[in-house]
């Protein structure tokens, strides 16, 4: 293991991750231990551990570790989980939600992010965590129910067709508006309701596939 990028990875959990209330032991230990710089291109590895959003491929980011962390938090995963993780661009986000649930499936609609986050998940023996090529918006019904699903990106808004593919009693998190007006939101769902609730500002970048069709106005 490379020491630098291991000082690094505890800079990172003590700097962003401690100081903006991410508590959780599993996501910090998680995050200490995933090489965030095997996640991302060659001449962006001195900047895998900053506090920015990481732009991999044109258009696409890995989210800023505090937000990730955050967000995930919110999600209350458990080690029995399991977890559709939506669009995890270089699989990143995959590895880890794989340290803290029981098995991940990573949806990625580029087909050269998803190749490489299949490539790099196996190579560092992730194997619980699957990365399928498809459309974000409908997730993947064939493997449904999960417990969790988590959005990796700014969403206008979410699609019903995720909403059904939840457990009852199953957690969805996502960030809703763009830029300074991100929000943060835990869907609940209970029978064939789902409960939603607003629980922090987050500013990240949007995730293409979600946006919200114009509507017509006289």
């Amino acid at each position: 293991m490379n020491s630098d990028y291991s000082l690094q990875r505890t800079k990172m959990v003590d700097g962003q991750l401690r100081t903006t209330d991410v508590t959780d032991t599993a996501i910090l230990d998680a995050m200490h231990d995933v090489p965030r710089e095997e996640f991302v291109p060659r001449r962006l590895q001195a900047l895998a551990y900053i506090d920015e959003d990481l732009e991999v491929a044109p258009g696409r980011y890995l989210m800023e570790p505090s937000p990730f962390a955050r967000l995930i938090q919110l999600a209350g995963i458990k080690p029995a989980d399991f977890v559709l993780d939506v669009g995890c661009a270089t699989g990143y986000s995959a590895a880890v939600l794989s340290r803290i649930a029981s098995s991940v499936v990573a949806l990625e609609s580029d087909s050269e992010l998803a190749g490489s986050a299949g490539e790099t998940l196996a190579r560092l023996g992730y194997d619980n965590a699957v990365v399928v090529e498809r459309a974000l918006g409908g997730g993947l019904p064939d493997e449904a129910p999960y417990d969790v699903i988590v959005i990796e990106g700014a969403v206008d808004e979410v699609p019903d067709a995720l909403f059904h593919q939840l457990r009852d009693g199953g957690r969805l998190v996502a960030v809703i508006g763009e830029g300074g007006s991100g929000i943060a939101h835990l869907f609940v769902k209970d029978g064939d309701a789902v409960a939603s609730r607003r629980v922090f500002n987050c500013a990240v970048r949007s995730l293409p596939g979600f946006q919200k069709a114009p509507e017509f106005q006289f």
